[in-house]
């Protein structure tokens, strides 16, 4: 089995190369970050050094690898026009930050649609269409499969695929796995079986070629339950015997895997790293 990066989500608070400290603190070979204020549209601009600070510590960090989340704002699958094309320059943006910073990896959920999830999935294929169009090659963009709450675009395996295979640009884009989202949308994952059959849906669907990142994630809630809630690893519903299921299924072997448990008192990053990197022992 190939070597699994295992890391979190870590803050750029006061510079964004404090993101390479604090994944160093939490015991990370790769981590995950907002390159902007996540609940804000405008972004002030990376200055050069910044840039060039950034970029020599991406290359230090190596094999390790950097991944960047857009924001919580766009909604690319969105009826209203002026929110999706408002979307549609979010997501420009984020990808520009991106390249700027040499982040090879964007991930996007793909939004909620209150009209239908055929007419939310085309705009968001228009979207990806638009903003990669023209673009040199550079950070790929990630599909993300969302928790099956209500309006909400690409719950499905099938529904990620459909997306992707439509789009132009389609060896610009991948996939993150949220293993969370995906046991709140109705894919059991408590044991070896029922992982094995859910890598079959991705590889049948999609390609496991496809699959950059799998987000490591617990649950709050039951299968099915449409719940978006993470829980620290092996204290939720999906249970350690499921979360060890997922690392060690060949299909799986070497995705790199983010964290994003809570931080409270019970556990904190760090611990929830290092659990990941003994259940792959066992």
């Amino acid at each position: 089995m190939k070597k699994r990066q295992v890391g979190v989500h870590v803050s750029i608070a006061g510079s964004l190369s404090n993101a390479f400290d604090r994944a160093d603190e939490r015991g990370c070979d790769c981590f995950q970050i907002f390159t902007k204020n996540p609940r804000s549209w405008k972004a002030k601009p990376i200055e050069n050094a910044e840039a060039l600070t950034f970029t020599r510590r991406v290359e230090q960090y190596r094999p390790g690898t950097v991944f960047a989340h857009i924001s919580y704002l766009p909604n690319l699958a969105g009826e209203r026009p002026g929110m999706h094309e408002k979307s549609v320059e979010a997501l420009c943006m984020e990808l520009d930050r991106c390249e700027t910073l040499h982040i090879p990896y964007l991930v996007t959920h793909l939004g909620h649609a209150g009209d239908s999830d055929v007419k939310g999935r085309k705009r968001v294929v228009r979207a990806i269409n638009t903003s990669l169009s023209g673009r040199e090659p550079g950070t790929t963009l990630l599909l993300e499969n969302t928790a099956g709450e209500r309006n909400s675009v690409g719950s499905t395996i099938e529904d990620i695929a459909d997306v992707l295979w439509q789009c132009e640009e389609q060896s610009r884009i991948g996939i993150c796995f949220d293993t969370c989202h995906a046991f709140a949308a109705g894919y059991d994952l408590r044991d070896e079986q029922s992982v094995s059959q859910v890598v079959d849906l991705i590889n049948d669907n999609i390609g496991l070629s496809k699959l950059c990142l799998i987000h490591l994630n617990d649950a709050k809630g039951e299968t099915g339950s449409g719940l978006d809630r993470h829980e620290h690893i092996g204290m939720g519903t999906i249970g350690e015997e499921g979360i060890r299921s997922v690392l060690l299924h060949p299909g799986f072997s070497g995705v790199p895997c983010i964290c994003e448990t809570p931080v409270d008192d019970r556990r904190g990053d760090a611990e929830n790293v290092r659990i990941v990197r003994d259940l792959m022992q066992n």
